[in-house]
């Protein structure tokens, strides 16, 4: 299985955006730390519109309970990685976890140190500082499922059908 783990988020549509791409891409959302709003199913529900009731949030105290209980590949998300994520093979048999940190300050210093060789970033002009949360997860979702094939996902539109544009 493929996932998603978010270290602290702070803003709720973030997260929500996140939670749609989770379910479209048949993702398991982790939440490590204490987020900067409210979880409860009333502010996610809103934040992650109806595609709230595809997902379980699996939520952990701090990264050792996560790494204690989650055993796969782990790949690091940050602007400080000094591997580009268009060198990141990522075939494997394994469960696959995508890392991504706050939107302040993203992942822990000590983290990453322990996490170097799979700690990457996403190549961008040199004068910009960051991408959005969302984006950067989005990017790594698809590229993660495009190495993989899209195990057990729709290549056809299925509302309207796969020869809507010929009607």
């Amino acid at each position: 299985m493929n996932h998603v783990v978010l270290f602290e988020p702070e803003i709720p549509q973030n997260t929500g955006n996140i939670m749609r791409t989770c379910a479209a891409f048949r993702m398991q959302l982790h939440i490590v730390g204490i987020p900067g709003f409210y979880l409860d199913e009333k502010h996610l529900r809103r934040a992650g519109m109806d595609y709230r009731e595809m997902i379980e949030i699996r939520r952990y105290q701090g990264f050792a309970e996560f790494f204690a209980s989650q055993k796969g590949r782990y790949v690091f998300f940050s602007r400080y990685g000094m591997q580009s994520f268009g060198d990141c093979d990522l075939h494997t048999d394994e469960d696959v976890y995508l890392i991504f940190g706050k939107e302040s300050t993203g992942i822990p210093k000590s983290v990453l140190r322990e996490h170097l060789e799979d700690t990457y970033r996403l190549p961008m002009d040199a004068e910009a500082r960051s991408l959005n949360l969302s984006n950067c997860v989005a990017i790594g979702a698809f590229e993660l499922l495009r190495q993989q094939g899209f195990p057990g996902l729709s290549t056809t539109e299925v509302i309207k059908g796969k020869d809507w544009l010929l009607q």
